[in-house]
């Protein structure tokens, strides 16, 4: 029943909001060269890596020097990249994943190879799920990047205190799976979001 509601929404989400993805796409081609949006190996489900798909918050190549995101200090983020993250619109390709069920709606936020080879035994059971949009974790990191802006060292703090701590938060969600957790989550989300 998730993957239905996952299909379901995740359609009439790129259909309705096709306009705004049109929008956004032609303020950050405008900006900056290169694609509108930015395309990254994750982590999915069982371990297997899947393409995610962003918009573009970034100058071309960013990622070269650094896969962590230190907020408004960041000094690779466009104008409208720097809005985009802030609203989380940056995210909204990702519908497409859930779509084609690479993702789900709620679920684990998929990592990139490097930190999850870092997981230990017990932190790879969020590898059992698919990972999705939005989940516990997500709700309560909204302000990683400020957070993580703050910091002298952002990756170690990344490493040893935010990624420990959202896997827990990840946890709570894959113990409860269940179509009220899921629709709980998507709730609490929006809710944040208005916030």
């Amino acid at each position: 029943m998730i993957r239905f509601c996952d299909i379901l929404f995740s359609f009439l989400g790129i259909i309705i909001l096709f306009p705004v993805f049109l929008l956004i796409y032609l303020l950050i081609i405008i900006e900056s060269r290169g694609s509108g949006l930015y395309l990254q190996n994750r982590v999915g489900k069982n371990g297997v890596d899947f393409v995610l798909y962003k918009f573009r918050t970034m100058r071309i190549e960013s990622d070269k020097k650094g896969l962590i995101t230190i907020g408004d200090k960041d000094p690779r983020l466009t104008k409208a990249g720097f809005i985009l993250r802030r609203l989380k619109l940056d995210e909204l390709p990702q519908l497409y994943n859930v779509l084609k069920g690479d993702m789900s709606l709620v679920g684990p936020r998929p990592e990139v190879r490097k930190y999850v080879d870092m997981y230990s035994s017990e932190q790879q059971k969020v590898l059992q799920v698919r990972p999705g949009i939005t989940d516990y974790a997500s709700i309560q990191y909204m302000n990683e990047n400020e957070i993580l802006g703050k910091a002298s060292d952002p990756e170690r703090v990344y490493i040893e205190e935010i990624m420990p701590h959202k896997i827990s938060l990840n946890m709570r969600y894959i113990q409860n799976i269940s179509l009220k957790e899921y629709f709980h989550v998507i709730f609490l989300t929006l809710k944040a979001i208005i916030n």
